[in-house]
């Protein structure tokens, strides 16, 4: 039988794929293996160790009943392989995800038909490497010289071999599943649309001009696109005639000249129309001037091996586009190598230089200006300091602005949580200079603001606000790494009684396992902020970056981000990226940041409240005072050498399924799933409201902390 195989033609470059279970088959392997100098190789064993270090290998549906004994006539080798899948799979896995398994699976179904093998079989090959066609025709009537080996990348060892035969025996030692089939003779007037016949996309690469303009007409006539790349100066010409069956040839540039006249013709004689596709001014200087002396000095038009590479990836390129079904219009364009290295220009360097920072903890001036700057410290949501602070001779009011919302900030419910912690901040400093007087919440009165505080003036003062001033000035939000430890329970209850004195309740998670399950809830919740395009917009306009204003915002020092973690969030910035993997149902490393710190803590806490009764729904009052526990808190555990950094998990202010599909319509399921096991894990009854979540740990001091606004009438500089 294998006797036999090898005298049909095929045998020149197609493989023989043998399948030991069948009679016939087998009878073939046994001629090979009684045949003197036939090579086996068997390559299961390695490749099957290759596919267990996949990450997220897919169900093949494959076993040893699939592999195969591959036999190269022309090598006189066999190898032994896993099946097609199989093989597939661990062959493109590094194609992956600039191509998902899903687009190579629609791209396995295009057929692509090359005329010319020359420029050509850089093109199938890379068509083959990339597993981006379903099967490959090709067709070339020459043989290979030594003279095309300057850009063919074949050997010595096949001069006088039909060029397709060259191509389709390499790709075959790529892939001997791919179908490849061969048309030795070449393309002819009476064999053109035989050729293209149940092709997807046509690629045409060939010398004579007259063939040049068969291919397109057949192509027409069939509703195909056609693509043909020219190396000089990366020109790449696309012509949909799958889009526009009534395109006229080459666009028009050849106006109605015929096959016929086109047939036959020398090179010099090619050259005016060769010039007249090319255009005479966008010829390279060394083509142009090569056209002159083409049958004086040069028997044909010149082509260097890099520029046939360059052509085949953009040739690959819109096969992808075409395949997968993205815009790719007809026209011509070029991808010219020479004139991008004239723009070669310095990289933008991320210097890490920003604004002085003369950050002070003993602010100067009045009575008033100090309570002044000590309420503009308080903690609020990305930095943004949602309220303004108004002072009148018997009182201050911060009333929250509703112009610093975002979409994670429910009903302006994160903002009175950080208009409470601010109220706490000026009653701290009032009593510390003795002028504390009382202080009431308006909610729903004020024209311009859903809610306004209010601290009077007086004569009063209170000790254990009083002690929390220095560290209401100091307070920070430490993002480092925690070096993990217990904390002790008589913290613990410190920071219960805190939270109890402002009339909210801590719920703590301090053992391991509810940390790291809590740590994998807040992680995919961070996943979600990056892929939903608002959020993400809105995540990144509270960070400041190098030399920009820091007196709102994130300043990105303060994330102390380890050098993996600054390219991460480089690229985390970018909404192309993130819309590519949310198409990908992929982004897990995008919580890794929140995944880490928070394993690392030593306890992670909520802060609740029970809203009053009869208040109505969405009040904001309830959030205010629980935002003052907040920072009581807060200021406790740094008081107890406890790192503090809040963390906002998506979910954090929605009550209810209307406000999660407002969120993140693409993530509203997965966000109620995340906040039922939130609120599970921290044992939160239904009836109570979330203000803030905060993870404790033990760790180094942080090394910046983000600077405020110039706080009315107080030093600019804070």
């Amino acid at each position: 039988m294998v006797g036999e195989a090898e005298a049909d033609l095929g045998v020149e470059y197609r493989p023989l794929i043998l399948d030991p279970s069948d009679p016939d088959d087998e009878r073939a392997l046994a001629g090979l293996r009684a045949t003197p100098h036939t090579e086996f190789n068997d390559l299961r064993g390695l490749l099957a160790a290759e596919f267990g270090r996949l990450n997220d290998p897919p169900d093949t549906g494959e076993s040893a009943a699939d592999d195969r004994w591959v036999y190269y006539p022309w090598r006189r080798s066999v190898l032994v392989l896993p099946g097609p899948r199989t093989f597939r799979a661990i062959r493109l896995d590094r194609n992956r995800n600039k191509l998902t398994r899903a687009e190579q699976d629609r791209l396995s179904t295009v057929t692509v038909g090359v005329v010319g093998q020359s420029v050509g079989h850089a093109i199938a090959y890379t068509l083959a490497q990339e597993g981006v066609c379903g099967g490959l025709r090709l067709a070339d009537f020459d043989e290979l010289e030594l003279s095309n080996l300057n850009r063919v990348p074949a050997t010595l060892f096949d001069i006088a071999v039909n060029k397709a035969i060259v191509t389709a025996r390499r790709i075959a030692e790529l892939d001997p599943y791919l179908p490849v089939e061969v048309r030795g003779g070449g393309v002819d007037a009476e064999t053109a649309d035989d050729f293209v016949d149940g092709l997807g996309i046509v690629v045409e690469e060939c010398d004579s001009l007259d063939i040049k303009l068969l291919i397109r007409e057949a192509a027409r006539r069939r509703r195909l696109p056609l693509i043909m790349e020219t190396s000089d100066r990366g020109l790449l010409d696309v012509e949909r005639f799958d889009l526009e069956p009534d395109r006229v040839p080459f666009h028009g540039l050849l106006g109605d000249t015929g096959a016929e006249q086109l047939r036959g013709l020398s090179t010099r004689d090619k050259a005016p129309y060769v010039v007249g596709l090319l255009g005479a001014r966008d010829l390279s200087a060394r083509m142009a001037g090569s056209l002159v002396e083409v049958g004086e000095t040069l028997n044909s038009w010149p082509q260097l091996s890099g520029d046939v590479v360059l052509g085949a990836a953009s040739v690959a390129t819109a096969i992808r586009r075409i395949g997968l079904g993205r815009p790719l219009r007809s026209g011509r364009t070029r991808v010219d190598v020479e004139q991008a290295l004239d723009a070669l220009a310095d990289p933008d360097i991320d210097t890490e230089q920003y604004l002085a920072d003369p950050e002070s903890d003993d602010p100067a001036g009045t009575t008033i200006d100090r309570i002044l700057v000590c309420a503009q410290r308080a903690p609020s949501g990305g930095n943004v300091q949602p309220w303004s602070l108004h002072t009148a001779p018997q009182e201050l009011r911060i009333a929250l602005e509703p112009r610093y919302t975002t979409a994670m900030d429910v009903g302006y419910r994160g903002s009175a949580v950080a208009l409470g912690a601010a109220l706490y901040n000026a009653r701290v400093a009032a009593a510390a200079y003795d002028v504390l007087g009382p202080y009431e919440y308006l909610e729903g009165t004020e024209p311009d603001s859903p809610l306004t505080a209010v601290l009077r003036h007086g004569g009063d003062t209170d000790p254990a606000l009083a002690a929390d001033y220095p560290y209401a000035l100091a307070r920070e939000t430490n993002r480092r790494l925690g070096y993990g430890g217990q904390i002790p329970t008589g913290v613990l209850a410190g920071l219960a009684a805190a939270a109890a004195a402002e009339g909210a309740r801590m719920r703590a998670v301090a053992d391991s396992p509810g940390i790291r399950t809590l740590a994998a809830v807040l992680a995919e919740s961070d996943r979600i902020r990056y892929l939903t395009p608002l959020l993400h917009r809105e995540m990144f306009a509270e960070m400041r970056w190098p030399g920009e204003d820091l007196s709102d915002g994130i300043d990105t020092r303060s994330l102390e981000l380890a050098p993996d973690e600054r390219v991460a969030l480089q690229i985390g910035r970018r909404a192309d990226v993130m819309a590519q993997l949310h198409s990908w149902s992929a982004g897990a490393a995008l919580g890794d940041y929140a995944r880490d710190r928070v394993r690392s803590s030593s306890a992670v806490v909520a802060l609740t409240f029970t809203p009053d009764p009869g208040a109505e729904p969405g009040a904001l009052t309830g959030y205010a005072r629980a935002g003052a526990a907040v920072q009581r808190l807060w200021i406790q555990a740094q008081r107890s050498g406890l790192a503090v950094q809040p963390m906002s998990p998506v979910f954090l202010f929605s009550r209810s399924r209307t406000e999660l599909d407002a969120l993140s319509p693409a993530y509203a399921d997965r966000l109620s799933t995340l906040q039922g096991r939130f609120l599970e894990i921290l044992e939160v009854p239904e009836q109570d409201s979330v203000a803030l979540v905060l993870r404790l740990s033990y760790a180094a001091a942080a090394s910046v902390r983000s600077r405020r606004r110039p706080a009315p009438g107080a030093d600019s500089r804070r």
